[in-house]
């Protein structure tokens, strides 16, 4: 997909054979859609800080002070990573798919209604999740309740996106990327539904608002292997190879890597997590193969506009997912308190999923927002340094302190925390810098969208 800044001209040329009325209610349109993303960008924004990142800091303050993550709440770990995965992660996807979607499929009417709907029920349910497992307010109430309003909320979600089809363009099947995101919002439906179950069970049999520790890696495996990673590959066959100037993706490959994947997200849910951590290892073999992350450019990359050290962390991202199907393996031989299952997890979140949210983030959501420009590439540039520096410094010292190898890692845990809290924190700064202090080019050129 070209960005904005690099179809200007044509919108230009566009805006010379449109009519006054159309003009003025194509950037009509256009700014109500900008405002319905920076809405769910906002949100997700303030997610991550403060429910997210800072309960995250202070868990791992806990943990070190302890020297033992058996001590700090289970349902206090849990909400930090709801919070981060629904809460940022999922309002991302809802903003730039309600943002996209008609857009791109040209629908006339937006279905502004329902979009906010989806915000409020959806906002509300992490929300609750967040208000049952930390001060556990009338929490067998409130987790089923906050479960059905983010399940209620996907689906209008889906049902508005899945209402519009594609012009005629000659294309008889849809593109590949396509139906890796397809797989991947199947696998959030299946995280939602398993969320919903979950917690009215909780709220009828559990103890506390709190999963069981064999329940909960098998409901962060679907999560982070059936939903999260093949999102963030469906938008890199998309995009990556335009930005990075990469050769065209192996279509095979990528649908081998996701079969692979999926089959590894099986055996787990059916208790065979030892086997299936060798299948993560062969899907991440096979997809960064699949989009040729580290093979030579054909053309220069993309970086107008964000800092040009762009394509060195997304590849750094995809390094960072090898590190984390790696230490699966490791971990099923060698873990012995939940370090080196941790130090993977991290690896996979933080280094992989994190780290290309903040660079693909910071290279679409300006233009996204009203035809804006990135407010500071050097802050793009300082958050992704911080937060990746943190992420390393947390993903050895977790194995080194949780498996006794080393005691002085203990005191370095918390030192990775909070640097990644300050590159997390660059980032949502730069998003809202971009949203208040960048002016808006809307009205000065109408959209014309050319996908390719």
């Amino acid at each position: 997909m070209e960005m904005r800044q690099a179809i200007w001209p044509e919108s230009q040329s566009a805006a010379a054979a449109m009519p006054a009325e159309a003009m003025r209610m194509a950037q009509t349109r256009e700014a109500s859609l900008s405002r319905l993303l920076m809405a769910y960008v906002s949100t997700g924004l303030v997610f991550m800080l403060l429910p997210g990142t800072f309960l995250g800091v202070w868990n791992l303050l806990q943990i070190s002070g302890r020297e033992s993550v058996a001590l700090v709440s289970p349902a206090w770990l849990q909400a930090h990573g709801h919070a981060q995965v629904f809460g940022w992660i999922g309002s991302f996807i809802f903003g730039i798919g309600f943002y996209s979607i008609p857009k791109f499929r040209g629908a006339r009417k937006p279905p502004f209604g329902a979009a906010w709907a989806c915000w409020a029920m959806w906002t509300l349910g992490v929300a609750a999740r967040w208000v049952a497992n930390i001060y556990l307010v009338q929490w067998r109430i409130m987790l089923p309740l906050s479960g059905a309003l983010e399940l209620f909320a996907f689906l209008i979600f889906f049902r508005m996106v899945s209402q519009h089809r594609p012009e005629k363009s000659g294309k008889n099947r849809l593109e590949p990327w396509v139906w890796v995101v397809i797989s991947a919002s199947v696998g959030l439906m299946l995280v939602l539904i398993a969320n919903l179950i979950a917690c009215t069970y909780l709220a009828l049999q559990g103890g506390s608002p709190a999963l069981s520790h064999i329940l909960d890696q098998r409901y962060l495996t679907l999560m982070t292997w059936g939903f999260l990673a093949p999102f963030v590959w469906g938008f890199s066959t998309k995009w990556m190879s335009v930005f990075l100037g990469l050769k065209p993706v192996r279509s095979r490959l990528l649908f081998s890597a996701l079969a692979v994947n999926f089959v590894g997200v099986g055996l787990t849910l059916m208790g065979w997590g030892a086997q299936a951590t060798v299948f993560f290892v062969g899907g991440t073999i096979l997809i960064i193969a699949a989009l040729r992350m580290f093979e030579p450019a054909r053309q220069e990359p993309k970086t107008r506009g964000v800092h040009s050290s762009f394509p060195f962390f997304v590849r750094m991202a995809y390094g960072w997912l090898l590190v984390a199907a790696f230490l699966g393996v490791g971990a099923t031989r060698w873990d012995s308190s939940g370090g080196i299952w941790g130090a993977s997890r991290h690896a996979l979140t933080v280094g992989f999923i994190a780290v290309m949210v903040l660079c693909v983030g910071q290279r679409v959501l300006p233009a996204f927002a009203g035809m804006r420009l990135l407010w500071s590439t050097r802050l793009m540039f300082l958050g992704l340094f911080l937060l990746s520096l943190g992420c390393a410094l947390r993903v050895s010292t977790e194995v080194l302190a949780y498996q006794n190898y080393a005691n002085w890692a203990w005191s370095v845990l918390p030192v990775s925390a909070f640097l990644e809290l300050a590159g997390i924190t660059a980032f949502a700064m730069n998003v809202f810098g971009t949203f208040i202090l960048e002016p808006s080019h809307v009205q000065k050129q109408p959209l014309v969208v050319t996908m390719k």
